[in-house]
């Protein structure tokens, strides 16, 4: 399998937090484990959310959802270090597009991974792939 390769503008992150690797992070090999990376990318993606005053789904069932997720490791990352979570949107279409993700190390600067969650709205009501919202596409085009 062909490696993934992933390239972000700097200037498509518009959101950051900081995030600690915790112990139950570390993985047999005693570093952060991929499970647990991924989990902490969707907590960095539902504080962005909150951030903005988005809801992942609203009362007349529409939300997001995740189609797929690509991600390239960079460097190990250990407990109980400070992890920079940055995060964007880009790649808009009729239906969703992808956020984005840049982790590096909080102290050092040094990259740990680049990761992409692609997501369309999806009306959980009636089970159907939906066009994005005129609003949320405006606040972040």
């Amino acid at each position: 399998m062909a490696r993934i390769k992933l390239a972000f503008p700097d200037d498509v992150f518009c959101f950051e937090t900081n995030m600690p690797v915790r112990i139950t992070d570390i993985n047999g090999a005693n570093h952060l484990g991929n499970d647990a990376l991924i989990s902490m990318l969707s907590e960095a993606r539902a504080q962005f959310l909150v951030s903005y005053s988005v809801e992942e789904a609203d009362q007349n069932g529409m939300g997001i959802i995740v189609t797929d997720l690509a991600t390239m490791y960079q460097s190990e990352s250990f407990f109980p270090e400070m992890l920079r979570f940055e995060v964007g949107l880009m790649d808009f279409n009729k239906y969703g597009g992808d956020f984005v993700f840049r982790v590096t190390k909080a102290e050092s600067g040094q990259p740990v991974a680049l990761a992409k969650y692609g997501f369309v709205f999806f009306n959980y009501q009636r089970k159907a792939v939906e066009p994005m919202p005129e609003s949320f596409r405006s606040r972040f085009s």
